[in-house]
């Protein structure tokens, strides 16, 4: 995707500093943005996760040790995966540097909620509204978002950030693992079935509405 107006700004120190204390002076918390000694700044950005697919996150079941007789724990721990959605309207709040990249923050939150998938899944979004309509961009790898709160001022109509799937045509199937495969043919199923049964009953009420008529 094209860089977005915020992108291709380029700011010296001075207005930096300047663009920080506009900020600060603008937001009703305390999610303040700090200048460095070394020219950087940190700061927060709020990421909101609307996630499609199920994710994984490790599960460990706890079996007898084969060993109970010695010394020392009597169960270990077997490491597993198990899968489930995120609840929709999932947001976090980061804290980062400015020179943070896209790629480092969609890390650092499969790390909050220990998602053991593989981050190339995901994507993270640049989200803004405009004459009552919403705009998505998908940012490259290296971009900074902390950079671009601070360069589009701490509205969220005027900028947000989404990490969704990392959409890129065709899904790549190889990339998810046997359960999580059989785990989305099990949703597909449910899916199915319920849409079936939708169906179903709406043509079941058109039937008896025909029927009263004549």
């Amino acid at each position: 995707d094209e860089p977005s107006e915020w992108e291709k700004a380029e700011l010296d120190q001075a207005q930096v500093e300047q663009r920080i204390k506009d900020y600060n002076n603008q937001i009703n918390s305390n999610l303040f943005m700090s200048l460095n000694k070394d020219g950087s700044y940190t700061g927060f950005i709020k990421v909101q996760l609307k996630l499609a697919r199920p994710v994984s996150v490790p599960a460990t079941k706890r079996v007898p040790s084969l060993q109970a007789g010695r010394p020392g724990p009597r169960t270990q721990g077997v490491k597993r995966r198990t899968s489930f959605y995120l609840p929709k309207g999932t947001v976090k709040h980061l804290h980062i540097f400015s020179y943070t990249r896209a790629s480092e923050v969609i890390d650092a939150l499969l790390r909050k909620f220990t998602v053991i998938d593989n981050p190339r899944k995901f994507a993270l979004f640049e989200r803004s509204e405009k004459d009552e309509q919403v705009y998505l961009r998908k940012l490259a790898d290296e971009e900074q978002p902390l950079r671009l709160r601070l360069l589009a001022g701490p509205s969220e109509k005027v900028l947000s950030f989404v990490m969704k799937e990392n959409e890129t045509g065709e899904v790549n199937w190889d990339a998810f693992t046997l359960p999580e495969l059989h785990n989305f043919l099990r949703i597909l199923q449910r899916e199915e079935e319920e849409h079936v049964r939708q169906l179903r009953h709406r043509y079941a009420c058109c039937r008896q509405k025909m029927q009263e008529a004549l």
